[in-house]
């Protein structure tokens, strides 16, 4: 399989999730004390994730016990770590050779179940678990008649910052 469609999608999810955090950035001083801990909460879980596949492509071991951390970083702290692995990601995918797709991945689930999936799988948990989570929480700016970050792949198409 081409990893084209995944150096796209993972471009994508830089560019959605560096969205959401000027978003977020932009209104966080307007949340609540319960909606900012919801929303750390949120920007956390999708860090861990992407962090603990990391590890995977990686062929490293990860101390995570869970897909979240214990006590979610504050949000600027969250951002630099997020932008610091999607640019990880970016970089890997793009470095990626066309027979590296397909290949499997043995790994253990922070459940300590043990799992099995390719390379390609592990891009594509990784853009549509961010996708899931990004409208989670433009859901909690919403409910607040706050502007979620523009997040579809045509927005990211029509972006002119983006070629």
């Amino acid at each position: 399989m081409s990893r084209q469609p995944y150096a796209q999608l993972i471009a994508i999810k830089q560019w959605a999730d560096r969205g959401l955090y000027d978003a977020v950035g932009k209104n966080f001083d307007q949340l609540t004390h319960e909606e900012r801990s919801v929303m750390l909460r949120i920007l956390d879980h999708m860090h861990v994730v992407d962090k603990i596949f990391q590890h995977h492509l990686q062929g490293l071991s990860h101390t995570f016990q869970a897909p979240r951390s214990e006590r979610p970083a504050e949000l600027e702290a969250l951002e630099r770590d997020a932008r610091e692995v999607d640019d990880w990601y970016v970089g890997y995918v793009n470095d990626l050779k066309e027979s590296d797709v397909e290949e499997p991945i043995d790994f253990t689930f922070t459940s300590g179940k043990p799992a099995r999936m390719r390379r390609g799988e592990i891009i594509l948990h990784v853009c549509l678990h961010g996708t899931y989570h990004r409208g989670n929480a433009g859901a909690v700016l919403q409910l607040k008649g706050l502007t979620p970050s523009r997040d579809s792949i045509t927005d990211f198409l029509e972006d002119p910052g983006v070629r």
